[in-house]
């Protein structure tokens, strides 16, 4: 492999890192287990979201478990697989998995809302992290009773957890990341604030 250092050769890598972890993370596993199993559509039942959340309410807990699954791999296997050819392809076939599942060209760039790439991109770069990620997501979800709530919480964690650790160029990376699905949430937190937002176990 040449000198990563040198971008006139590495760039070739960092793009191909890029558009692999895309594909991957576009792959919308909430709407193909729910056709494998002949159920509705997650997009036009609850939220019309394909995480799996939404999918729990179209599918039941089973094919939840399988998008979040999927979800999680999809950003894992990025990270690992490209991470062969070094922490930065590393980082931007993870970067393109998120991007992928928040913006997928299938879909006319209408994905989920990350957290569960999130956290199969943070199993491959930070086990620890992911740790943190999971703590902290279990405590405010147990106090609070909201999914996202306890998720955006969970992300604003990870960035200072690794900044602190002194992971510096990966911090910056997650709060990237992070900054996304706090966009991606707006409707979440609108709702919280206005008191409307669902609680873990509700229907609706």
């Amino acid at each position: 492999m040449p000198d990563p250092i040198s971008w006139q050769y590495s760039w070739p890598y960092l793009a191909t890192a890029l558009v692999f972890g895309y594909l991957l993370g576009s792959i919308p596993f909430g709407i193909v287990v729910t056709r494998l199993a002949g159920k509705t559509d997650p997009r036009k039942s609850g939220s019309g979201n394909i995480g799996a959340t939404n999918v729990l309410r179209a599918g039941g807990k089973g094919l939840a478990a399988a998008t979040l699954l999927g979800d999680m791999l999809k950003g894992t296997v990025a990270v690992l697989a490209a991470g062969i050819y070094g922490p930065d392809p590393s980082i931007m076939a993870g970067f393109g998995a998120f991007i992928g599942h928040l913006f997928p060209v299938w879909l006319k760039f209408r994905g989920g809302k990350g957290v569960a790439t999130y956290i199969g991109i943070l199993l491959g770069m930070s086990f620890v992290g992911a740790s943190v990620f999971g703590a902290v997501w279990l405590a405010m979800a147990a106090i609070f009773r909201f999914s996202s709530l306890a998720a955006l919480v969970a992300v604003c964690c990870v960035p200072v957890y690794l900044y602190v650790t002194g992971n510096v160029q990966i911090a910056e990376f997650f709060a990237i990341l992070t900054f996304l699905i706090i966009f991606k949430h707006r409707a979440n937190i609108g709702r919280l604030l206005s008191g409307t937002e669902s609680k873990i176990g509700n229907k609706g």
